[in-house]
């Protein structure tokens, strides 16, 4: 089975980190509204991440992860810039992200 961690850029301009089994679904849901909560209320909402995983845990864990960042890192993730994020990490003293990877 395959897992994803993404993020959605909201109404506003805010962010929304999540992970799933089925991407698909879930981008729909959000987009129809049926998932209440923090989206249901930021529409509309677009997928602007996401990253695929062998396991729900590593997907998870990159959800916590990313949900730790700043605007500044996440808009790094956006783009893919890796530079910017290992930069973004040393500011704050955290541990550097080593995975170059997206989907």
């Amino acid at each position: 089975m395959t897992f994803w961690a993404y993020m959605l850029h909201c109404r506003g301009g805010a962010f929304y980190v999540g992970h799933t089994d089925n991407l698909e679904r879930r981008i729909s849901e959000y987009e129809s509204g049926s998932i209440a909560g923090f989206t249901a209320d930021r529409l509309p909402v677009s997928l602007v991440w996401s990253e695929v995983f062998q396991t729900r845990d590593d997907a998870l864990a990159t959800e916590r992860r990313i949900k730790g960042w700043g605007r500044a890192k996440k808009l790094a993730l956006i783009r893919g810039d890796w530079n910017a994020i290992k930069c973004l990490a040393k500011k704050k003293g955290g541990p550097s992200t080593s995975s170059g990877q997206s989907g």
